[in-house]
């Protein structure tokens, strides 16, 4: 896969799947647009520095959340950035409890993912070259410890793992879909994991994901459900107050220099 060359003022690091509210408390801000063999992104990329690290931001929403999930263009956004030179990839996302133990307004560092996607492009390799890339661990190790430690910084009860259902939206479970993914002991739901770490891996980006609770999903019996919208509002902006704090340490504890086992995954995977 060819990538674009890209000058040393166009390169970034660390990518950031989110909006302006992360990167305005950054250095040298500048929007960027990087053309893909898959279409637009979808938005620009914001690149900023933070104590002499490059940065790269892309809401995957669209700056005004204008994509629903199912319409996101995942290959576009990842190849990206990619292409700016990106090694570390953070991906903070709303979700939804399905444990009592996991409250509104605590983070949980998903170690495990299972796809209830449908019809998503989820691969950049259709051929000639066949590669079958291991998923037995989707989430780096590494970028996991760095976030339970910047996340505890912040005060917030952090999960230090858990698995992560991923379903197709726009729509939100049905009690009985809950429940059942409830029952299976896994602990967080939401729409957009899938693809986004399967295709950071193929691109040999490490991956990690942050999931910011913002209730609790229908199926979860005996816990208290949010009284309104707003309840559920007031819990996502104190979230995302909380997560630019998190990503803030992050992006100081990571060592950009550090070869993960991601960055090497093709090694292994080409027959």
């Amino acid at each position: 896969m060819k990538l674009l060359e890209n000058s040393q003022s166009e390169s970034a690091s660390i990518g950031i799947f989110g909006g302006s509210g992360f990167y305005s408390l950054l250095d040298n801000v500048r929007e960027v647009t990087v053309e893909t063999p898959y279409g637009p992104t979808s938005d620009k990329i914001a690149l900023a520095e933070r104590n002499g690290k490059k940065v790269a931001f892309l809401p995957r929403h669209g700056k005004n959340h204008t994509i629903p999930p199912h319409k996101i263009n995942y290959r576009a956004n990842m190849w990206a950035m990619k292409a700016l030179g990106v090694k570390f990839i953070i991906s903070p996302s709303a979700a939804g409890s399905l444990q009592k133990n996991i409250e509104p307004g605590h983070f949980v560092v998903v170690d495990q993912f299972v796809d209830r996607t449908t019809g998503r492009v989820d691969t950049f390799y259709d051929g000639p070259a066949v590669t079958h890339m291991s998923f037995a661990n989707p989430y780096s190790d590494y970028l996991r410890t760095v976030a339970s430690d910047s996340i505890k910084k912040t005060g917030v009860v952090c999960h230090d793992s858990g698995t992560v259902v991923v379903i197709q939206g726009p729509r939100f479970s049905s009690k009985a879909e809950s429940k059942w993914f409830s029952e299976q002991g896994w602990e967080v739901v939401n729409m957009t994991q899938y693809p986004e770490v399967v295709l950071a891996k193929e691109l040999e980006m490490a991956f990690v994901n942050i999931s910011l609770i913002t209730d609790y999903d229908s199926g979860v019996d005996g816990v208290k459900k949010p009284d309104s919208v707003e309840d559920i509002l007031s819990v996502f902006g104190q979230n995302i107050e909380n997560i630019k704090k998190s990503i803030l340490f992050m992006i100081d504890l990571i060592d950009v220099e550090k070869d993960c086992d991601a960055h090497n995954a093709l090694s292994f995977s080409r027959f």
